[in-house]
């Protein structure tokens, strides 16, 4: 069997109540955002095959992550915190707490080695400033990285990546049903599972494809978008984070 990537949506967080709390620093999850994440463990099946956890180092993707996913971690399996994957923009919502302090907070449950200092530098110039080719190119380094770790695991490894709205269009480089007004098309706790496209992992793009399984549970027999039509919501996409962000296009990730 070829390696699965389930692909999560963090739970609810404060700053998902409001505009104004998007200048909460690293937010909480909500109390409802803790029912989501006890629904989904409930919901899942698969926990017993699970052979790695890998979340964004923002507090409510590891939260997401080890309340979704507790019987992996009461297993023995440590949270890879991955700063690659964390969020897109460079609102305060978005910029992740200092290491020391995810040190504190989540002790010997998560796995921090990848998380240095500056990981949550989101300036100009820093490799987590949110103009689009940066975007691509750490999405990119996520794939390979999550391809790697499951050759390691070998032909049944299933990681679960609990990751954000808008970084995971991105990383999917699908973009059907995105709301440009919201910043994704992924639900709170929604989980989606992949495949690599090339399974001779020969891809330099390492391109992830959705399970037949899992599209049918969430599309049924609705016929993905066609490449051409992907490309213009991708492009629609990018012009609203160069706005709303005011990036500066000139970054484009050539540093």
């Amino acid at each position: 069997m070829a390696p699965i990537i389930h692909l999560v949506r963090h739970a609810q967080g404060y700053h998902n109540l409001s505009v104004e709390n998007q200048q909460l620093s690293d937010p909480d999850l909500t109390p409802l955002g803790e029912t989501q994440c006890a629904e989904l463990c409930k919901k899942f099946d698969a926990h017993d095959k699970i052979t790695h956890l890998v979340a964004s180092p923002l507090r409510r993707t590891l939260y997401t992550c080890l309340h979704s996913f507790a019987p992996v971690v009461q297993s023995g399996k440590k949270v890879i915190a991955l700063p690659d994957a964390q969020e897109v923009s460079n609102l305060p919502c978005d910029t992740g707490s200092e290491p020391c302090k995810l040190k504190e907070e989540f002790a010997s449950r998560v796995d921090l080695h990848l998380v240095q200092e500056g990981w949550n530098n989101k300036e100009r110039g820093s490799k987590y400033y949110p103009a689009p080719a940066k975007l691509e190119a750490r999405s990119r380094a996520v794939r390979l990285w999550l391809r790697e770790l499951a050759n390691k695991a070998g032909e049944d490894s299933q990681i679960v990546l609990v990751t954000h709205g808008g970084i995971l269009h991105f990383l999917t480089e699908d973009w059907d049903g995105v709301k440009i007004e919201r910043g994704t098309g992924w639900e709170n706790t929604e989980l989606r599972s992949y495949e690599f496209e090339d399974p001779t992992g020969q891809d330099p793009n390492a391109s992830l494809k959705e399970i037949q399984t899992s599209w049918r549970r969430r599309r049924g027999s609705a016929i993905p978008l066609t490449e051409t039509e992907q490309l213009e919501i991708r492009l629609a996409f990018e012009a609203m984070i160069e706005e709303e962000f005011q990036i500066d296009s000139s970054d484009d990730g050539s540093d």
